[in-house]
């Protein structure tokens, strides 16, 4: 890693400009007209955050806007019940992260006064929340000169400067540090996305993500979207719940516990329903 580390100290100043105005004069013909880019509202970024992980674009802008529409505030937003929550997030997949973003809310209101921007400094206190989106947060709400590096970021650096895909993570933000025009965080980081997701795609570099979303069909996140959405409808039995998504017992007790653990529903009793 020392080797490397060296000779990304030895990339040229030159390369490092010309690669920004690459990037910018792409941003300039190309940029993407997106709801979370007209704001600098802390809450709504860290809301697009967390609903572009792992999901679409265009599959977010929906979601966003209702969500805004209903919630506009991190108030109004924390004082929602569970079940409302995962009933505006459905859809989306990965429900997991409605969870760990209403209890983000409700730490962010109540320890930190609804002040998001000094909540997500201390993101190791806010659930689902990482060095990524805390970064990502202040860039676009304030223009900070801050980085961060998701999947197409990584892609690009890796495949700009021909790096090995097997680069560190701690050498991939150094680089990122290296690249940063001061003063324009926001617009590069939006420039840097719209590069990798409308030219520069793993599918035209053969570079993947370092974790791949796994199949959907068959799988226990099929599952638990059956099972939220039929205890949306009214809290069930084990049984009922056993003829609901159409699995064994065996299978359906883990994930049901797993259920239990993250906070997404309760059992009282034989009956399940939905964490208030």
């Amino acid at each position: 890693m020392t080797l490397l580390r060296n000779s990304l100290k030895e990339i040229p100043s030159a390369d490092i400009r010309r690669f920004q105005k690459k990037i910018f004069s792409f941003y300039t013909k190309n940029k993407r007209d997106l709801p979370w880019r007209k704001t600098t509202d802390p809450y709504k970024i860290l809301l697009s955050e967390l609903m572009l992980q792992q999901t679409q674009v265009n599959r977010v802008k929906h979601y966003y806007e209702r969500w805004i529409e209903k919630w506009p505030t991190i108030e109004t937003f924390a004082s929602a019940s569970l079940p409302e929550v995962l009933q505006m997030w459905m859809g989306l997949g990965y429900n997991t992260r409605a969870v760990n973003l209403h209890k983000t809310a409700q730490v962010i209101v109540s320890e930190f006064k609804g002040d998001v921007l000094a909540a997500i400094k201390h993101y190791k206190q806010l659930p689902g929340i990482g060095k990524y989106t805390s970064q990502a947060v202040q860039i676009f709400s304030t223009n900070a000169d801050l980085v961060t590096v998701d999947t197409n970021i990584r892609r690009i650096l890796i495949s700009e400067f021909h790096l090995p895909t097997t680069i560190s993570d701690v050498e991939l933000w150094s680089l990122a540090e290296t690249c940063l025009p001061q003063g324009l965080s926001r617009d590069w980081h939006n420039a840097l996305m719209d590069y990798g997701a409308l030219h520069l795609t793993a599918q035209k570099t053969g570079i993947k993500p370092k974790t791949q979303q796994s199949r959907f069909e068959g799988s226990d996140r099929q599952i638990r979207a059956q099972i939220l959405r039929g205890l949306l409808q009214k809290p069930q039995t084990f049984s009922e719940l056993e003829k609901l998504v159409h699995i064994d017992r065996e299978r359906l007790k883990p994930i049901l516990e797993k259920m239990i653990k993250e906070h997404i529903i309760i059992q009282q009793g034989t009956i399940f329903q939905l964490h208030q």
